[in-house]
């Protein structure tokens, strides 16, 4: 009887281990969450459209892919780090599927532009996907192959898939900039001529 008791327990660890390690893998973080990592330009422009999603808890504008810890906005926007603007999205996987996360994420820049995204120019500005796992790299490079073969764009699309490295999230007044300052939000956005570049590129499908 301690023999099977005895195996009976390591098998119960042996499964928890399991389980633990293919939620690692998946992205999860807690109470089947993920986190996504996504390189759009600027990225108060980039919280919005994930934000409206039922499933999607959380979004931080945030800096990552540099070399430098710890950076400061003022590094960053100077192009002197390495690291792109993005946002991080944690989200309800049962809710909401990381490839219609990457459906969101693409309608919602312009992936031909390798030099940056709108009026902002720069690296810190390029457009990149960050897998946090095998599964979401396979995932992105499936969506990327099939929109570049459904010939919908006029040239291949230039964003790259990267691992993902640490995230530093940006200081609080870009948070939620959006909701925060919606005036000086709007100017931005207009002027920056983002969405009518967006249209240009999508269509009737382009994010906003």
């Amino acid at each position: 009887m301690k023999l099977l008791a005895s195996l009976t327990l390591t098998l119960a660890a042996m499964l928890v281990a399991a389980a633990a390690h293919a939620q690692t893998d998946a992205g999860v973080v807690a109470g089947m969450r993920a986190k996504a990592t996504f390189a759009g330009g600027c990225f108060w422009c980039m919280e919005p459209p994930f934000d409206k999603l039922p499933g999607v808890v959380s979004t931080t504008s945030g800096y990552i892919g540099g070399d430098r810890a710890n950076p400061k906005y003022e590094e960053v926007s100077s192009g002197g780090t390495g690291h792109y603007e993005a946002v991080q999205i944690v989200f309800d996987p049962t809710k909401v599927t990381y490839p219609q996360l990457l459906e969101v994420f693409w309608h919602n820049v312009d992936p031909l532009d390798a030099s940056g995204q709108f009026c902002d120019r720069g690296e810190q500005y390029r457009t990149a996907i960050f897998a946090h796992s095998d599964g979401q790299r396979e995932a992105a490079e499936k969506s990327k192959r099939a929109l570049d073969a459904s010939k919908r764009l006029p040239k291949p699309i230039v964003t790259p898939i990267l691992d993902a490295t640490t995230f530093y999230a940006a200081e609080d007044y870009h948070q939620n900039y959006y909701e925060k300052n919606p005036v000086r939000y709007k100017f931005y956005r207009t002027g920056c001529r983002r969405d009518a570049r967006l249209e240009q590129v999508w269509g009737e499908d382009a994010g906003h």
